[in-house]
């Protein structure tokens, strides 16, 4: 079966189009990579007044690593757009609560389309495709509600109820790599030494990886769904085919001009 065309949705990060949200909503913690704490919709103090980031490039030697494993997979400019009509909080303070509070909901919606988006791409029956673009165009429309409905939206369970359909996305596509997967769902692998290893069609959902040694190993059509990759050391590494892997999963890891990727996601600047 071809793989089924994803639906046109605008997933991937447009700060030219945000107003700065992922700046000013969230809050920053220094034990989560930035060098100081500040409250969620307190504004960055290196936002600038077009929304732009005066430090963008050097986030990481200035204590920013938050700022580049974080993604809002297009919710930023969506809820600025679309949701918000172009306004913004700076103009009209009295958007402030109802922007940042639709935002925080719609970057996890968002997440979640990107993994039905990859679904679509794969090579499905066509009953399981249509299930899939069917939870697609319902989240979806979950994240373009109003934005007093989707603040109230219930991401937990917007997730419960997609994992399932995730997973047996997964089983089709790994029942298709030659030998016996791996299963390491759910498994602390953390600084383990794995270099070389053979992890073709191997499952590292919810996973920790944190600073285990990758390297050079065969990861081709891996599930990455949920996996901590903080520091793993990807150097060398073939992650081509492998799926429900994100750009901040990515950038949090480590790897070289060797490490191969899916065509999904972008080599990160840093390594």
């Amino acid at each position: 079966m071809e793989p089924a065309s994803a639906p046109v949705r605008e997933l991937r990060a447009d700060c030219s189009r945000c107003a700065g949200l992922c700046c000013v909503a969230l809050p920053f913690s220094a034990s989560a990579g930035f060098p100081a704490d500040k409250n969620a919709g307190d504004a960055c103090r290196h936002l600038d007044r077009s929304f732009r980031c005066r430090v963008h490039t050097e986030l990481r030697p200035k204590g920013f690593t938050g700022c580049t494993v974080f993604d809002c997979f297009g919710a930023g400019q969506r809820i600025t757009q679309e949701s918000f009509g172009g306004r913004n909080w700076r103009d009209e303070p009295g958007l402030a609560q109802r922007m940042f509070a639709a935002f925080a909901v719609a970057r996890h919606l968002h997440e979640i389309l990107w993994y039905l988006a990859e679904a679509l791409e794969l090579p499905l029956a066509a009953r399981l495709g249509e299930e899939v673009r069917s939870e697609f165009d319902r989240v979806d429309a979950l994240a373009g509600a109003e934005p007093e409905a989707l603040a109230a939206t219930d991401v937990g369970a917007v997730r419960q109820e997609i994992g399932p359909l995730l997973s047996r996305v997964s089983e089709t596509v790994r029942a298709g790599v030659p030998g016996r997967t791996r299963d390491h769902r759910g498994a602390d692998l953390a600084g383990r030494r794995m270099r070389r290893a053979s992890l073709r069609g191997a499952t590292f959902r919810g996973a920790l990886l944190i600073a285990t040694d990758l390297r050079e190993a065969d990861l081709r059509e891996a599930d990455f769904l949920g996996a901590d990759l903080r520091d793993a050391d990807l150097r060398g590494a073939d992650l081509s085919g492998c799926f429900f892997l994100t750009q901040p999963q990515l950038n949090a890891a480590r790897g070289d001009a060797r490490t191969r990727l899916p065509h999904r996601l972008v080599r990160p600047a840093h390594w």
